[in-house]
């Protein structure tokens, strides 16, 4: 595969810095891969090539871009079982499985979400200069359901911008111990690292942690369990667990945030992403994907049930 070669000849009528005259012709990048660009010496102005990002470029200044083609990455590809719910040339909506990690790391090296879109898509264009997937939300090893990757650099912008702002609808469900105190409600609790434990993330005073609302609404009503349906607005690691602790109902099997013994039988929290509600690259209506509640989880619902 050959460099992506573009040309521009600046028609302002003041002089601009160069990253930002990059920024407004190339919207799949970010500023920072830009600048990376030009600090590679892939970015030329009249002819020579760019001494800094901050560059003043004057009008009529003639600019060459080479974007070079993605380099493979230490992230290997393997063949794992995809569930693929959508994919078009921008983006893959894989529904996973529990017990899945997302994305390699200590400990994960292999057998991730990841490593598995790249076995399944080896041709994949990559995010930021390399030959991978752009994650732009996760779900935790444990939860199943819905996730989305891009598979390009333009669409990775999209969709972190559609997240970002708030776009995106997530909805998951949510077996719990017990019931929250109401029936339907609205949480705004804030998240942050537990000072005790580390590894773990915990309900914070407010401005001590980052912002986390979610409101849930009961589906089905058992003996000792409730079925809650939770739409998240902010994606705070673990903030469902956390929030459902804190309206004192967590979730069934969740051994870190809910009771050590579980009180059904169950190898998993019952935590599942069962649908996304999505605009996506080059479409102006949303698009609503689903994915069914596993085998085992609808096992859980007729235990409870009897």
């Amino acid at each position: 595969m050959s460099d992506r070669i573009e040309k521009f000849i600046y028609e302002g009528e003041n002089a601009e810095r160069l990253d930002k005259f990059l920024v407004s012709r190339f919207a799949e990048f970010s500023r920072a891969r830009l600048q990376g660009l030009i600090a590679d010496g892939f970015v030329s102005v009249n002819g020579v090539p760019a001494k800094k990002s901050g560059q003043a470029i004057e009008p009529g200044a003639e600019i060459e871009v080479r974007v070079p083609p993605p380099v493979p990455t230490e992230l290997v590809g393997e063949d794992i079982p995809l569930d693929i719910i959508f994919e078009n040339d921008d983006l893959i909506i894989v529904n996973k499985p529990a017990g899945m990690v997302v994305h390699p790391a200590a400990g994960h090296d292999s057998g991730t979400l990841v490593n598995a879109v790249l076995g399944y898509d080896p041709e994949m264009e990559g995010i930021g200069g390399e030959e991978r997937p752009g994650l732009v939300h996760r779900l935790d090893k444990e939860t199943s359901g819905l996730i989305v990757l891009a598979k390009n650099e333009r669409a990775h912008r999209w969709l972190q911008d559609q997240f970002r702002l708030r776009k995106v609808e997530k909805t998951y469900l949510a077996l719990v111990d017990g019931k929250p105190p109401t029936p339907t409600g609205r949480v705004e609790a804030s998240i942050g690292r537990d000072p005790s434990h580390r590894k773990k993330m915990a309900i914070v005073p407010e401005g001590k942690g980052r912002e986390a609302v979610s409101e849930y609404k009961t589906l089905e009503t058992f003996k000792d369990h409730t079925l809650l349906e939770f739409h998240p607005h902010t994606g705070r690691t673990h903030q469902i667990r956390l929030h459902c602790q804190f309206l004192g109902c967590p979730i069934v099997g969740d051994a870190i945030y809910g009771r050590k013994n579980p009180t059904v039988e169950i190898n998993r929290h019952f935590l599942h992403a069962v649908r996304l509600k999505i605009i996506l690259p080059n479409e102006k209506q949303p698009r609503v994907f689903e994915a069914e509640l596993p085998g085992e989880l609808k096992k859980v619902l007729e235990d409870v049930q009897r």
